[in-house]
This record gives structure tokens, sequence and C-alpha cells, in this order.
């Protein structure tokens, strides 16, 4: 554990604060974890929601958000924590309040670009490709997210099957779905299923598949057809989800190019990330594969299998670290 100028009595109270998606609390977590690694703290994970006609204000517009939570959402009372981390629309009203109510003790931290003046927040940290700038904006390649060399280990290590004994090379296929602007056809489904099963025919090798919950009905009956009886693993939603371990035990790493996440995480392994067309236009987010193929870390996969090497994408802690001498820098001022 790497300390910081600034030693806390106590731990730091992080909360985490997410309308409890995994892809987007993830992002929130794993910033808090990182700080986790680098001063003892206290994270507490709030999953929250607004009720209508509250949910249909602009983010920055909701009256008394705290009078305004769903059903079953977590509460938003004091004590307030030291460092909140914020990630998602539903959060940004409460980072907004918790500055206020907490008379600016509490160091607001929103990820992702709020659509709201960044100097609303103590640290700002959207992906590089929303363009967003401001004294307190830190840009990141792709989003925060949870993966550690030591969290992949051990995710090899308990997952009920032995990947590492599988043959090698393997190949973890991490396959999204529909998002604002890309899909995954059926058409296009067959058509990545019969390029892996290409590249495991002529490699020999091990297809590990995990689908997201955003893979349309007609994609997945295509995967399950012509790809996943070529796998050693071929993952939907039931039993104990590979992901962690395939990110850990796969030599290659292929991606669908519909999601920043996984290939973020991806690219903290070091591993090659091969990127898989879909159908759609990607926006902002060709310019993140841009960013991430000039740094090394993926290639669009043509149909020939490459191997190279780079050096980790480690965002998380390179925000972490920003965020953590910040707060410190602030309570020796308030020394």
């Amino acid at each position: 554990m790497r300390s910081v100028g600034f030693q806390p009595a106590e731990p730091i109270k992080i909360w985490v604060v997410t309308d409890g998606r995994a892809g987007i609390e993830n992002q929130a977590l794993g910033l808090a974890e990182a700080i986790a690694r680098r001063a003892p703290t206290l994270i507490t994970t709030k999953r929250i929601g607004l009720r209508t006609p509250w949910s249909w204000f602009p983010p920055g517009f909701v009256p008394a958000p705290r009078h305004a939570l769903s059903v079953g959402a977590d509460p938003i009372d004091p004590p307030w924590p030291d460092i909140f981390v914020g990630c998602g629309r539903a959060s940004i009203p409460f980072a907004l309040g918790v500055k206020q109510w907490s008379n600016g003790k509490t160091f607001v931290v929103q990820l992702q670009d709020p659509r709201v003046n960044p100097r609303e927040f103590d640290v700002v940290a959207p992906p590089v490709h929303d363009q967003l700038e401001g004294a307190n904006v830190l840009s990141t390649v792709g989003a925060c997210h949870r993966v550690t060399p030591d969290r992949l280990d051990q995710a090899v290590l308990d997952y009920p099957q032995s990947l590492d004994e599988l043959p090698g090379p393997r190949f973890a296929v991490l396959i999204g779905g529909k998002s604002k602007r890309q899909n995954i056809s059926a058409k296009r489904a067959r058509e990545i299923s019969d390029a892996l099963v290409k590249v495991q025919r002529e490699t020999g090798g091990s297809l590990m598949v995990t689908l997201s919950r955003r893979t349309g009905d007609a994609a997945r009956m295509q995967f399950r057809t012509y790809l996943a009886p070529h796998c050693a693993v071929f993952y939907e939603t039931e039993g104990v989800n590979p992901y962690f371990a395939m990110l850990g035990s796969a030599d290659h790493i292929f991606v669908t190019a519909d999601s920043v996440n996984m290939a973020t995480e991806a690219a903290a392994t070091a591993k090659p990330i091969h990127v898989l067309d879909v159908d759609g236009s990607g926006g902002k987010l060709d310019g993140f594969h841009r960013s991430l193929a000039r740094r090394g870390c993926s290639r669009r996969f043509t149909g020939v299998l490459e191997s190279w090497s780079y050096p980790p994408l480690l965002e998380t802690d390179r925000v972490a670290a920003a965020v953590l001498t910040a707060w410190a820098a602030r309570q020796g001022a308030a020394r």
C-alpha cells in the first residue's frame, strides 16, 4: 500500500453512488478500490434512483433530491463522506447536493461527462473521446474499472473450471450488443462466429466466450448455434460468471466494438486486443478505439491473428492517485 503525503487519522470514508447498473457501478467502485490500494479507506456503496416526475428533470435541476429518492433506494443522509464518487446521470443531483449539505467538506468526484459545468465538482473524470475540458477535468482513455492483476489471478483460482489447463492459445471473447448507435445483427453474429471458429481451428486453441445482457435475441441465437459448439466456455447468464477468469487466463482478447468498458478492462491486462466490427456507426466511440490503438493496445481484427505487446493501460490508478493527492492537499490546507 502506497501512502499519501498527508496521513489521515482515520480511514478515508468514500461513498460510491450510482443507479446500481453493473457497468456504471463498477467504474465508480473501481476508482474507490484504487484509492483504497493507496490509503486506508471505508467504502460504502449506495444505489439510488429518483421517482417520477423528478427523474424527468435535467440532472442539474432536481430540487430536493433526497426527498425524491425512489422506493428501495439507499438513503443519502449524514454523516457525509470524505470523498463522494459518482457515476451516471442518477448520481449527479446528489453529487451537487452533497457539496452543499457538507458545507464543502466532501470532496466530490464525478465520472463520465456530467452534462453539468465541471466547476460544480472537485474532479470530473470523463473519457477522452467526450472532449470535455476544464481546470479540474482529468480525461481518461476509456473508463475506470476494477481489473487488477490480483483480482484476475484470484478469479482464475476461484473459477470451477481450470482455464489455465485449456489448450493454448486461449482466446477470451467479450461480446456486447445494442448501444445508442450500434448493434450486432444476426448476419454480423454469424460472421463473428465463423471468424472465431476459423481462428480456433487454425491454432488448436480454446475459445472462452461471454455474452452481454445487451446481446439481442437474434444475435444470441447465431452465437449459440455456430459458436458455442466450438467453445471451452460459453457463458450467457447462468452459473458462475467467468469474465475475470477469462481475462486472467487468456493469451488473446477479442472485444466487440460497441463497448468502452470491456475494451478498457482488457487493456489493463497488456494482452493483445482484437476489436470485432459490429453494425452501425461508432460516433465518438470511434475516437476511443483510435486512442486505444495509438497506445498499442488494440487492433481491428481482419481475420488474421496477430501477436504484440504493450504496457498495461492503468488509467484507474492514475485517476486514483490524482484524486488522493488533491484530497490530501485540501485536508492539509484545512489543518
